[in-house]
């Protein structure tokens, strides 16, 4: 089968086909074998990473960077939009503008959802989002598929336990639509009534698709259920009101006795980083899988540059984005969007249901 990302930019998890990640997963898993036996891989030699985190990150930026210099590569960037011009009020536009010269692949991360969809406008080189905002973290579901594949041995028959800040947590918000797609999926959404999942993803995923899933705020009950617990911090970074975090950020918390309730093999995922949700005492329960999915990330994110860059060299030409549809007449009301802070952009939506004239903005797919 020709898998074709002539043009690509990784945005969100629908950017993939099931059959392409199969494919990366494929890719990631031989990468992963030649790392581990000490080859000096010179894939990507001549190559160049910009790593463009206006967020703070450790295992995203550092697994980027491990991942192209594993490569043969070289990397480029800034870890903190203090130490980029963002903070002299240069646009997001303007950034990609200029880093275009001096890099063949970009990955950003951004705290406003839908730079990545601002960024994708102006790039001449594959751009992944690296997170936005509470929005999306694509290369973090690859991390989460290879190890449910390496620890479950399949995508089908799953029930899925997601717990904590389900409504800002961007990495739950893209492995629920990349385990959508398979068959006979479960999901249990656990959180507390302020945390649950935001709107867009209950309407084009549960409501659109017919996946099952069901809401619950207690971790206890639902552990005997589950095959996969992914586990979430409650993330202070997202609150624009600092007592509601003090509320809620202690409102889960995984440790052993909780644990006694599991299957034998579940597995429990964490994006990381925590803070206090997993006791450490439960990093010794071999179900504990967190830490091997900080590694697989990097062999995914390998697998990936390798793919994007590989295509775009036989095909250097890029796919302008379809503005087929859109409508101009309507403003983005959340405060998180990047059309709040980067005023001159377009205000732009699509309609995705006319006869309940749902309208969405194209960045950060809020209701208008």
């Amino acid at each position: 089968m020709d898998f074709n990302f002539k043009g690509r930019d990784i945005i969100n998890g629908y950017d993939f086909t099931t059959q392409e990640l199969c494919h990366i997963m494929d890719t990631a898993m031989i990468y992963e074998k030649r790392v581990k036996s000490g080859e000096a891989i010179k894939d990507m030699e001549g190559m160049l990473v910009a790593t463009l985190f206006f967020e703070p990150s450790t295992r995203t930026r550092l697994s980027f960077e491990s991942a192209m210099l594993s490569l043969g590569g070289q990397v480029i960037g800034f870890s903190g939009a203090d130490s980029s011009s963002a903070v002299k009020g240069e646009t997001i536009a303007d950034t990609i503008e200029v880093v275009n010269g001096y890099a063949d692949i970009i990955a950003m991360r951004h705290p406003k959802e839908g730079a990545p969809v601002v960024a994708s406008m102006h790039t001449a080189v594959p751009l992944i989002n690296a997170g936005d905002g509470g929005h999306f973290h694509p290369t973090q579901t690859l991390a989460d598929l290879l190890t449910i594949h390496h620890e479950k041995g399949t995508f089908d028959n799953l029930t899925i336990g997601l717990c904590g800040d389900l409504k800002y947590g961007r990495t739950v918000h893209s492995l629920i639509e990349a385990m959508s797609r398979y068959k006979d999926i479960q999901f249990v959404l656990i959180s507390p009534e302020e945390l649950k999942i935001p709107g867009f993803i209950r309407y084009n995923v549960f409501e659109n698709q017919g996946v099952s899933y069901t809401e619950v705020s207690s971790l206890e009950e639902a552990m005997p259920k589950l095959d996969v617990l992914y586990m979430t911090r409650i993330q202070r970074e997202r609150f624009d009101d600092p007592w509601e975090y003090e509320r809620l950020k202690d409102s889960y918390v995984l440790d052993t006795e909780k644990m006694k309730l599991a299957k034998g093999k579940m597995c429990v995922l964490h994006p990381l980083p925590r803070v206090n949700e997993i006791s450490v005492k439960v990093d010794d329960d071999p179900r504990a899988a967190y830490f091997r999915q900080a590694l697989n990330g990097k062999y995914m994110r390998m697998a990936l540059i390798l793919k994007l860059l590989d295509e775009a060299a036989r095909n250097p030409a890029k796919e302008a984005i379809d503005t087929t549809g859109l409508e101009y007449d309507r403003v983005c009301r959340n405060p998180k969007c990047i059309t709040q802070t980067e005023q001159e952009l377009p205000q732009l939506f699509r309609c995705t249901d006319k006869a309940a004239d749902i309208h969405r903005c194209i960045y950060c797919e809020q209701r208008a």
